[in-house]
C-alpha cells in the first residue's frame, strides 16, 4: 500500500499550440509498427466537397515502393471534387488529374480495419499549371485551404488549438428508422452493461484512443440512441484530420456490429439533433512579438472581469461579421436547417456570443478560478470559443477553413466586436434590449439563405479562394438527389442516414 501511495503522478503540461501534437505515426517508426500490428494495407484517404470520405487502398509494399519516390502520391481525377454519389456537378469534367502526396505525418492506426494504416495528402498538380508553383496544394483541395489559412494567421501571431464533440445516433434500422434505444442524455440506461450498443461504443471508444487520439470523455446525449464522443485539442488541420478518423471509427465499428451510426442533423422534430460542436482556442505564438495587436484596446463588449483578450475579441469579432456566409458550409445541407431554432439549445437564431451561454451560436467558454493563489494574474488566456452551428454533415477543413478565415479578417482589420456578451438568449430579449448589446442580425435560417450569405461575402470568399464556386456547385447537385420528388419522406431520410 506504502509503495502505491509514493507513485509519483504524471505531469500534464497545459494545451498550447506550440505543446499539443499529434499523436500519428512518424515513417521512422513505420516498420517497427508493420511488424507489431501486422500491417498489410494503407488507406489513402480524403474528403470532398460535399464531406465524403474517399479511400484507395494499396498494399504496405507497394506504398513503401511510392515513397521512392520524389512525389509519394497517387493519380486522380480533377472531378475528384465534382462527383456526388453518381453524378457530376457543372464546373467539373473528364479531363485532366491530380497527384494526391501522401502527407507523411498524417499516419494512424485503423483499429476498426485491423492490418491497416490510413493517411492523408495533398491535392496538387501532376504537372506545371500556369501561375502555381509545383508541389503545393490546387486551390480547390479543402486541406491545403485550411493549411494555409492557418500558415497565414502566423504572420499575424495567431495560432490556434481546435478540438470537437461529435454527436451521433445508433441506428438498428434505417427503414422506418429505429434507434438502438430510447434513452436519453447522460442516462446508465444507455449504457447497461452486457448491450449490444454498450460494446459497441466501448470499441469506438478503444479505437479512438488505440489510433492515438486523445479521448476525453464519452456519454449518452438527449435523443434516442444518440451519444457523444468528445476529443482532444489539437492544431486545426491535425485536429481536422483527426476528426476525419474519429468518424470512420465510430461508423466502421457500428457497421461491424449490425448498426448504422448517422450523424444527420435532427432525425425527430420532438427531440434534439445532432451537432459536431467546434472549440476554437485562439494564441498569440510570441508574447513579445511586437504585433499591432498588442496595441489594440480592449472591446467594448468587454466587461471589468476583462473577458477576452484583444487577439480573442478581434478574432470573435471576424467570425461574427462572416457567420452567416460560414454556415454555408458549417450547415451545409437543408435538413441542417432543422436544428436552427430559439429554445433547443443548438446555438439559437442570432447571431450573438455570450458566456456560457448554449442558445448563442458561439459560447465563450471561460476556465473554472483557481483556488490557487500562486497563480498569477496575467497568465496565458485559457478560454475557448465553442462554435455550436455546425452538424456532422460538413466537412472539417471547410469548416475550420471559414471559421479561422473569418477570425483571421477580424484579426488583420483589427475588427471592432459590435456584439455584447449575452447573458440571456436573444430570442428573450426585446429589439430594444437586443439593439443595446449589438444583436441585430439573424442567422440563416435556410439552406438557401446560407449560400446567398456566402455568395455575397466577397471578403470571406477571397481568403477561401476557387473552392467556393465548386463547394456550390456540388451542393446544388447532392441537394437534388437528396431531394428527389419521386422519394417519400421516409424514403429521403433512409438516404440522408445512409450517406451521412
Amino acid at each position: 500500500m506504502s509503495n502505491i501511495a509514493n507513485v509519483t503522478p504524471p505531469q500534464y503540461a497545459p494545451y498550447s499550440p506550440q505543446t499539443t501534437k499529434a499523436r500519428t505515426i512518424s515513417i521512422e517508426s513505420l516498420e517497427v509498427v508493420a511488424f507489431h500490428h501486422k500491417i498489410h494495407s494503407v488507406r489513402i484517404t480524403w474528403v470532398d466537397l460535399v464531406n465524403s470520405v474517399g479511400i484507395r487502398v494499396i498494399p504496405l509494399k507497394s506504398f513503401q515502393r511510392l515513397l521512392a519516390s520524389s512525389r509519394p502520391g497517387i493519380t486522380v481525377t480533377k472531378c475528384v471534387f465534382g462527383f456526388v454519389i453518381n453524378r457530376a456537378a457543372s464546373g467539373f469534367g473528364p479531363v485532366g488529374e491530380y497527384l494526391y502526396v501522401v502527407d507523411l505525418t498524417s499516419m494512424r492506426l485503423c483499429p476498426y480495419a485491423p492490418g491497416h494504416i490510413s493517411i492523408m495528402g495533398w491535392f496538387q498538380d501532376k504537372v506545371p499549371a500556369p501561375g502555381r508553383i509545383l508541389g503545393t496544394g490546387v486551390p480547390m483541395c479543402p486541406r491545403s485551404t485550411l493549411n494555409r489559412i492557418v500558415d497565414t494567421a502566423k504572420s499575424y501571431n495567431a495560432a490556434f488549438l481546435v478540438g470537437f464533440e461529435t454527436e451521433f445516433i445508433l441506428l438498428k434500422n434505417t427503414y422506418p428508422i429505429e434507434a438502438v434505444n430510447p434513452h436519453g442524455w447522460n442516462s446508465t440506461h444507455a449504457l447497461p452493461s452486457g448491450a449490444k450498443e454498450t460494446e459497441v461504443i466501448e470499441e469506438i471508444a478503444r479505437g479512438i484512443i488505440d489510433s492515438g487520439i486523445e479521448l476525453m470523455m464519452y456519454h449518452s446525449e438527449a435523443a434516442p440512441g444518440q451519444y457523444e464522443v468528445v476529443t482532444g485539442p489539437l492544431p486545426p488541420l491535425e485536429a481536422a484530420d483527426a476528426l476525419v478518423h474519429t468518424r470512420e471509427t465510430i461508423t466502421n465499428i457500428a457497421s461491424k456490429h449490425g448498426f448504422r451510426a448517422t450523424f444527420a442533423p435532427r432525425l425527430h422534430a420532438d427531440n434534439c439533433g445532432s451537432a459536431a460542436h467546434t472549440h476554437i482556442s485562439v494564441h498569440p505564438i510570441d508574447y513579445e512579438h511586437p504585433s499591432v495587436l498588442r496595441n489594440l484596446s480592449q472591446s467594448s463588449a468587454d466587461t471589468s472581469d476583462n473577458l477576452i483578450t484583444p487577439l480573442e475579441s478581434a478574432f470573435l469579432a471576424g467570425v461574427l461579421n462572416h457567420l452567416q456566409a460560414s454556415c454555408a458550409f458549417t450547415l451545409p445541407l437543408r435538413a441542417s436547417y432543422a436544428r436552427m431554432l430559439d429554445g433547443i439549445w443548438s446555438g439559437g437564431t442570432w447571431v450573438a456570443w455570450g458566456r456560457d451561454n448554449r442558445e448563442a451560436p458561439v459560447r465563450l467558454c471561460v476556465p473554472a478560478t483557481s483556488l490557487d493563489p500562486e497563480i498569477a494574474a496575467d497568465a496565458p488566456s485559457k478560454n475557448h470559443f465553442e462554435i455550436k452551428c455546425i452538424d456532422g454533415t460538413s466537412s472539417p477543413y471547410l469548416v475550420l477553413a471559414s471559421l479561422i478565415g473569418s477570425g483571421l479578417l477580424g484579426i488583420q482589420s483589427q475588427s471592432p466586436l459590435v456584439e455584447q456578451d449575452c447573458a440571456t438568449p436573444a430570442a428573450l430579449m426585446t429589439e430594444a434590449e437586443r439593439e443595446a448589446m449589438g444583436v441585430t442580425r439573424r442567422m440563416p435560417m435556410s439552406w438557401e439563405q446560407a449560400r446567398a450569405a456566402l455568395e455575397a461575402d466577397q471578403a470571406l470568399k477571397n481568403i477561401l479562394g476557387d473552392l467556393v464556386e465548386g463547394f456550390l456547385s456540388v451542393g446544388e447537385i447532392l441537394d437534388e438527389l437528396l431531394h428527389s420528388p419521386a422519394a417519400s419522406e421516409a424514403e429521403r431520410v433512409k438516404m440522408l442516414v445512409e450517406y451521412y
